[in-house]
């Protein structure tokens, strides 16, 4: 039986879909132009080392790194990959994972790297942004040049964000798309201003230039220019995170605009360093922005609040997609559950209050680590070339699965791989200024995932099983036993064997021997996530009785798993069927009532101390259940906090160590 869950039409190609889009997808990407050319000039060693040849190189390398990695890759192939509408890592590697076991890695992988680097992007962002004040001179003058009232602002700014996320973004998020369309709008208009001087500029279009300054000596930082250059695409991939939430007709008509904008912002800049490199002014000037140099002076304010509301627009949508790539990897046992709350009726917004206190905390930590935009800049980008490295290997077995020519995927995965596994070489060597942040916070949660599933794997190769067929009798006597106090009318058993015939013997065991519990009708529920998003339907199997049932529900990964809402449609339905008897009540406020109650058997494993593991496989099981004495618990997350929940420990499986036999001595 099947239930089809409603969503949101988001395929067509609308105004209203287009400017949705640009508040959901392009904030990270579109507010590079901050740092980019920032970062380039700090690298060759400031405005004074720069020449003409110089900037055309650079302009051309950010032209085309935004063109084959962005909309060649990203736009033209990847959308292509969605998951019943819906995009990201892991979306794509359910997509996959029946071809071979081992893609579970660079899912987990790119998964762990795009979480940990985008904790640096509200970080980066805003800072980048609120820095624009130091050249007002009303402010400079009542806080002067101090860094740290900078920093002060800066982690107000982050710590609102992060608060009202509890309360939903809704609100706010109706203003994000017509904001980022005011930003893009002002990026092409301050570009146009300073490329109208010198349109010879675009000739950096081709690539000729981009290959000479790569092997240049006017090229200060020689092939680790790359490092700055990717940070023009480091919001790529949310193209393909953020595909469930607007489309990919909706990516495709706002792209060009956004592309194009982008692209006159950096040209813009690119003239005012030619004209302005020669001018006292600005030599040897610390933290020189090309950014907000290219602002009319007048409208300098409206660029810096602009700026700001941006890089606050970029930071909610990374915050919104990691509670998304959370839920995904926890729906997909890659994670442990945590409490999970849907504080508005918006498609997919979800709020982990565990995630956006840890996103906090690291937010803030970088700030008052790297302290200025420069030094967080000479971290940032690491760790998504990791991802984008994984999602190529994941889209390499998507395009064999849909039948494409080998030689076209071998081809694409070569050429792809080749040039992000280049830039990540080239960001290696931020890995000693502050990379290495980024890369241990991937490693944390990456170590987080591992143990998961291979904990997950260690457990069901070593549990015992039962046939549910060979106790029908027991649980008929039992449930016909009058000398034995009802327990319950319907006794809910989760288990994680998918056989229809067989759970787990700790289950069993807790019915009849820890202490026997008489039902009217035994539940032994299964749930699955499949690789299809919104899938929510059921199956049944009463092994030809009227007192066990045996369900298995299949829920997308995308789908909230409230067991205690579906139970009482299913238990109805069955009943209205015949399957199970109408259980009448005499005392219930509902006197069309056709089910008893309900009460859950949730079995909490603890791991034997005569277990005989090895080494890793024991370390890796207790790591398992320590982590899980910090989680949210299991009632809360199947929605069973107003149920009747019993929770029983017993040992995770039997040890077969020999037990000291004991003599009896005389009196």
């Amino acid at each position: 039986m099947k239930s089809t869950m409603k969503k949101n039409d988001v395929t067509k190609l609308t105004i209203g879909g287009i400017l949705v889009t640009l508040g959901v997808v392009y904030g990270d990407i579109g507010t590079s132009p901050l740092y980019v050319i920032k970062s380039i000039l700090e690298g060759n060693g400031g405005l004074e080392n720069i020449s003409e040849n110089f900037i055309l190189g650079s302009l051309s390398l950010i032209f085309w790194t935004i063109t084959i990695l962005t909309t060649i890759k990203y736009v033209l192939i990847t959308l292509k990959a969605d998951n019943k509408g819906e995009g990201g890592i892991f979306s794509l590697f359910t997509l996959v994972r029946r071809r071979a076991k081992w893609l579970i890695i660079p899912a987990m992988i790119g998964g762990s790297a795009l979480l940990a680097d985008g904790m640096l992007t509200p970080a980066v962002t805003v800072t980048s942004a609120i820095e624009g004040l130091n050249l007002i001179p009303s402010f400079s003058n009542t806080f002067g040049s101090n860094q740290n009232d900078i920093v002060a602002i800066v982690i107000v700014i982050i710590s609102a964000l992060f608060f009202i996320q509890h309360f939903g973004t809704d609100l706010i998020g109706k203003v994000f798309g017509p904001v980022m369309l005011v930003w893009f709008s002002s990026l092409a208009i301050f570009g146009i201003i300073n490329i109208s001087h010198d349109w010879t500029l675009l000739r950096a279009l081709s690539p000729h230039y981009a290959i000479q300054t790569l092997f240049s000596a006017e090229n200060k930082s020689g092939f680790f220019i790359l490092g700055s250059i990717f940070l023009a695409t480091t919001g790529a991939e949310a193209l393909y995170s953020d595909l469930g939430h607007v489309g990919k007709y909706n990516i495709y008509g706002s792209w060009p605009f956004v592309k194009i904008c982008l692209l006159l912002n950096y040209f813009g800049q690119g003239a005012w360093i030619l004209a302005s490199k020669n001018n006292p002014a600005f030599l040897g000037v610390e933290g020189l922005n090309p950014f907000y140099q290219i602002i009319p002076h007048n409208f300098l304010i409206y660029g810096i609040i602009i700026s700001t509301l941006a890089a606050i627009i970029a930071s909610q949508a990374l915050i919104s997609g990691s509670f998304t790539l959370v839920s995904e990897a926890i729906k997909l046992n890659l994670f442990p559950r945590l409490h999970t709350m849907y504080p508005s009726s918006s498609k997919g917004q979800l709020y982990l209050p565990t995630i956006n206190k840890l996103l906090w905390a690291v937010c803030i930590g970088v700030v008052l680590y790297f302290k200025s935009s420069a030094h967080m800049e000479a971290a940032y980008g690491l760790s998504i070339t990791v991802t984008m490295l994984m999602t190529t290997i994941l889209l390499f077995n998507y395009l064999l699965k849909k039948k494409t020519p080998f030689i076209v995927a071998v081809i694409i995965l070569i050429f792809f791989s080749a040039l992000e596994f280049s830039f990540f070489i080239a960001n290696i060597v931020k890995f000693m200024h502050g990379g290495f942040i980024a890369a241990l916070i991937a490693l944390g949660i990456l170590s987080v995932m591992y143990i998961w599933i291979k904990g997950y794997y260690v457990k069901m190769r070593l549990l015992e099983t039962v046939s549910i067929e060979d106790y029908k009798d027991q649980l008929n006597q039992l449930r016909k036993d009058n000398d034995r106090p009802k327990y319950t009318t319907n006794l809910v058993c989760l288990t994680s064997y998918k056989d229809p015939k067989k759970i787990e013997r700790t289950i069993m065991y807790s019915i009849l021997d820890k202490r026997p519990k008489k039902a009217d009708v035994y539940w032994f529920v299964n749930i699955v996530v499949t690789d299809e998003p919104y899938v929510a339907e059921y199956s049944v199997d009463t092994l030809g009785t009227l007192y066990i049932v045996k369900v298995q529900i299949k829920l997308g990964f995308r789908v909230e798993q409230k067991l205690n809402v579906f139970l009482r449609q299913i238990s109805t339905e069955l009943v209205e069927n015949g399957e199970i008897k109408i259980q009448a009540r005499n005392y219930t406020t509902m006197p069309d009532r056709k089910v008893g109650d309900f009460r859950f058997l949730l079995i909490q494993e603890q791991l034997s101390y005569e277990t005989e593991l090895g080494f890793w496989e024991e370390f890796i099981l207790k790591s398992k259940l320590f982590i899980k004495k910090y989680t949210v618990s299991p009632a809360k997350w199947f929605g069973l906090e107003t149920s009747d929940v019993d929770i029983e420990n017993v040992p995770l499986f039997p040890g077969t160590h020999a037990h000291t036999i004991l003599k009896r001595t005389p009196k």
